[in-house]
């Protein structure tokens, strides 16, 4: 049995976990809380994706470690990196997680044989290179494989992805992880191989290309409420045409949460590293903000309280960054209007922490 090690063990980590687990792989968990680790060997973590209470009971070859040295003890194949990579104030990602990952590795010591370290946050172009080259003279390959996945749907969205993308090392490095995609992945995708660099920039832009066309489907919806269209059918109209589709392009409110304004800014960033700008990304972001202002300019003037059944980035998940419904919900309430929040404990605990009592709560 072929044993796999995941460093980051949070809802991405937790996930390629135990799907990896449940095809076969004996794996190795790595996650610095002590807490996290304790609730996954005795099987207690309870989390708000769908699967993972049940995928976990049911496992028999997942071990959870704070303690990295594990990776270095056991035969590893595989090492997958699933730490986060904050945004910082100019836009680009924070490497520091994965560098601490890496430096941690090489205390102790280098393997006898290649190790993959695979490498599943998202970075800046040019990112992965840099760290190979860091790691040059180690046993150590760096690859690049991000996960294209939603909140509240990550177990399914991992085993039936649309495709699988890769930023390979070297073509060995490239064929080893397809392998554990074609075993895990039931529906056999398309698997795209390639240099790092160019992943890394493959990855950003089918996620800016996705906050374009949310962007653009407001855009259009915000002009026929004005004139009194019928922005249903003008948008159902428009993905009709093969060349454009309907999927992402509804009306309603602008993209939000942990992924798509993040990448979106570091596209941006890295054209403007590199002596492109990227007007399309920079759009996006401005009709993303100019289609919040026409929502609070249309619920203004309610005299009635304005409710909320829902201020999550989306539904079917507990996360409220970047959350568009919470942005408006804050700039209603700071205009004076009352605003009810309706959503479940934990997102209200997220939301009192930021707001207190400005809100009227409301458990659903």
């Amino acid at each position: 049995m072929k044993k796999i090690g995941i460093i980051g063990a949070g809802r991405l980590g937790i996930c390629l976990a135990l799907n990896l687990e449940r095809v076969g792989y004996s794996i190795v968990a790595i996650d610095s809380s002590e807490n996290r680790v304790q609730q996954i060997n005795t099987k207690q973590l309870m989390v708000e994706e769908p699967s993972v209470e049940n995928y976990l009971s049911e496992s028999t070859n997942l071990r959870a470690s704070a303690d990295v040295k594990e990776l270095s003890r056991n035969e590893i194949d595989f090492i997958f990196v699933c730490v986060p990579t904050p945004s910082l104030e100019n836009g680009k990602y924070d490497h520091s997680y994965i560098l601490t990952c890496v430096d941690e590795l090489l205390k102790h010591g280098n393997p006898k044989n290649q190790v993959d370290l695979v490498i599943n946050s998202t970075t800046m172009p040019g990112f992965c290179d840099q760290l190979q080259t860091q790691l040059k003279d180690t046993n150590y390959t760096v690859s690049y494989n991000p996960e294209f996945i939603a909140q509240g749907s990550i177990i399914r969205d991992q085993q039936f992805p649309d495709q699988v993308l890769i930023g390979e090392a070297n073509p060995d490095s490239g064929k080893r992880i397809s392998e554990v995609y074609k075993k895990m992945c039931p529906d056999n995708p398309e698997i795209h191989r390639m240099s790092r660099t160019s992943a890394e920039i493959t990855k950003l832009g089918i996620n800016c290309f996705l906050t374009t066309k949310i962007a653009f489907a407001n855009s259009i919806g915000d002009l026929s409420q004005k004139m009194g269209a019928e922005y249903e059918k003008v948008l159902a109209s428009i993905g009709s045409d093969t060349r454009i589709g309907n999927a992402y392009l509804n009306y309603g409110f602008g993209f939000g949460g942990p992924c798509l304004p993040r990448d979106n800014r570091a596209l941006a960033k890295a054209g403007e590293e590199h002596g492109i700008e990227l007007h399309i990304s920079n759009a996006t972001n401005k009709a993303n903000a100019s289609h919040l202002d026409f929502q609070f300019a249309e619920y203004a003037n309610s005299p009635e309280p304005i409710v909320f059944d829902q201020v999550t980035y989306k539904g079917g998940t507990d996360i409220i960054e970047e959350s568009q419904y919470l942005a408006l919900a804050v700039r209603l309430m700071q205009s004076g209007k009352k605003v009810i929040i309706k959503a479940s404990d934990n997102v209200i605990v997220q939301v009192k922490e930021l707001y207190g009592d400005n809100f009227t709560y409301e458990g659903n």
